[in-house]
């Protein structure tokens, strides 16, 4: 049922965020690099639920469209952070509002009460 649920709620913001030229991969790097805070790509691709090594190559895509870039990490060179890009942030700011929009779509149904019980169990799933 998770993954019907996902499948259909993911399917339709998708086709939004197409319209402005961002594939599904690519929202979920730049929402999770909205709040400007440089990430690893090790926990980028926890987050995003992606591989390494595909997160890479998404992120060499992202960087030459100018969307994110790379980082040394200041304590661990062996650490290369992430961050969005001014480019990247412009792009997510017309987004995060259709996403908050189609999220609330979603829920309405749910009542804000029952909206918030949902959230907090899924959160509670997956470990947050």
């Amino acid at each position: 049922m998770l993954a019907q649920a996902h499948d259909r709620i993911a399917s339709e913001f998708h086709a939004v965020a197409a319209e402005h030229g961002v594939g599904p991969s690519e929202w979920r790097v730049l929402a999770t690099l909205a709040s400007g805070e440089a990430t690893g790509i090790s926990r980028l691709a926890q987050i995003i639920v992606m591989k390494q090594p595909t997160v890479t190559r998404l992120l060499d895509r992202m960087q030459a469209a100018g969307h994110v870039q790379r980082v040394p990490h200041d304590g661990d060179r062996r650490i290369t952070l992430v961050s969005i890009t001014e480019r990247g942030q412009q792009l997510t700011d017309k987004l995060v509002p259709l996403a908050l929009e189609h999220e609330a779509r979603v829920l309405a149904p749910f009542g804000a009460e029952g909206a918030d019980a949902l959230k907090l169990s899924l959160r509670q799933l997956i470990g947050v």
